[in-house]
């Protein structure tokens, strides 16, 4: 799975979980050796995407890092502000 594809597979699934979907951003940076997923959302949405507890994130971020195994890659997720 290539860099874009798992951007892509992260601001799909934002998308879903946001109540404002156009202002979802998602950019990725490689990061010695590691991939930066980072996520920007409007900041009602901010909650929505962490979950309570965390576990939202923590889920996505398995989602995204079995995605990107399959290619051999490392990837982190970060909501930033």
């Amino acid at each position: 799975m290539a860099v874009a594809d798992v951007r892509a597979l992260v601001e799909y699934v934002v998308r879903g979980l946001v109540g404002q979907p156009d202002a979802v951003r998602v950019d990725a940076v490689e990061r010695a050796r590691v991939l930066v997923v980072e996520v920007r959302v409007a900041p009602d949405d901010v909650g929505k995407v962490i979950g309570r507890r965390g576990r939202v994130i923590a889920a996505l971020r398995t989602v995204a890092r079995t995605a990107a195994a399959r290619a051999g890659r490392r990837v982190h997720v970060e909501i930033v502000q």
